[in-house]
């Protein structure tokens, strides 16, 4: 049975000439569950419209 991330590789393997050997494919998937994690609570972090970019140092 295909995983629901399997479609999701292979497209964009394709798209992007990558050989993706089957080998990988658990650790692709596990990075792509953890990425949609972290990107969730970003999205879901409320910022109101008011506020203020963040100051930017450089040395």
């Amino acid at each position: 049975m295909a995983e629901p991330w399997d479609d999701y590789i292979d497209a964009v393997g394709r798209a992007l000439s990558l050989p993706i050997e089957d080998a990988w494919r658990p650790a692709i998937r596990a990075n792509l569950e953890v990425s949609l994690k972290m990107a969730k609570l970003v999205d879901e972090f409320f910022l109101p419209d008011e506020i203020e970019p963040a100051s930017v140092f450089t040395a």
